[in-house]
């Protein structure tokens, strides 16, 4: 709040966001009381973190240091392993000691770029580094696609492509930014395969499979094979039968975002 104060004269703000800091934080239905701290997730968070930790960026610049920091994480570039580990004790010692705030020492590290993420992102290595979406960051894509496609959520396929939709375009928008534009293809390879698979286990019986092959413009003998194989969903979303009834056009068509499309 001093910090707030040296730059905000309104005193009604400056209520509104005591208020707001000394409200509480509700979990599991009870709400406990806020001792320190802003609260995780909350609009105003990212905000004062770029307040109070504005003297951090003045003091790295003052030093020198490339850097690149979004609300409270931070990345600090260096020539070698050893000024990392210089450095990092004498800026740990200035947020402590200066700031009055605490390092989270378990997410902290010395490390090459490429060994760490930042924002979602990683580096490649070389002589020209380039951004890639973090292993992590991909991870979560999978999980979330499945979430929206699982099987048993009851949604229909419409309803599953458009939510997919959404998250895809939201997706995109974030981490189309990277330069590895493989990672992109073969998530979309992914997805649509998801897709396919879903299709099938929606059609249930062999008959019905067969039926929506044979509609979609797959041969009759092809579809016959296909509906009577005793493989699973997963390993026949990649066979020639599926890939002709669903090609990466028909998901075009429906206005299913591409990943790697051209921006």
């Amino acid at each position: 709040m001093g910090q707030i104060a040296k730059r905000v004269e309104d005193k009604r703000l400056l209520k509104l966001i005591r208020a707001f800091l000394n409200a509480g934080v509700m979990e599991g239905g009870l709400v406990s009381p806020s001792v320190e701290g802003t609260p995780q997730g909350g609009p105003l968070s990212p905000l004062l973190s770029n307040l109070v930790l504005d003297e951090l960026d003045r003091e790295l610049e003052r030093r020198g240091h490339g850097f690149a920091r979004y609300a409270d994480d931070c990345n600090i570039y260096v020539r070698s392993e050893r000024a990392g580990q210089r450095v990092m004790e004498s800026i740990t010692n200035f947020i402590t000691t200066e700031l009055k705030l605490k390092v989270n020492h378990e997410k902290s590290a010395v490390a090459k770029p490429q060994e760490r993420k930042f924002l979602g992102f990683s580096f490649t290595g070389g002589a020209k580094p380039k951004r890639r979406i973090a292993p992590k960051a991909r991870k979560r894509f999978r999980e979330k696609v499945r979430e929206i496609t699982r099987r048993k959520k009851g949604d229909s396929m419409k309803q599953r492509v458009e939510d997919l939709t959404q998250y895809l375009r939201g997706w995109r928008g974030y981490f189309g930014f990277c330069e590895t534009p493989t990672v992109l293809q073969e998530l979309d390879s992914w997805v649509r395969r998801r897709l396919r698979s879903c299709y099938w286990i929606q059609w249930k019986t062999g008959r019905r499979r067969f039926d929506a092959l044979v509609r979609l413009g797959v041969s009759r003998e092809l579809a016959a094979n296909t509906a009577g194989s005793n493989r699973g969903p997963w390993y026949l979303s990649k066979s020639v039968a599926l890939r002709q009834a669903f090609p990466n056009a028909y998901f075009d068509s429906i206005g299913l975002p591409r990943l790697a499309a051209s921006r």
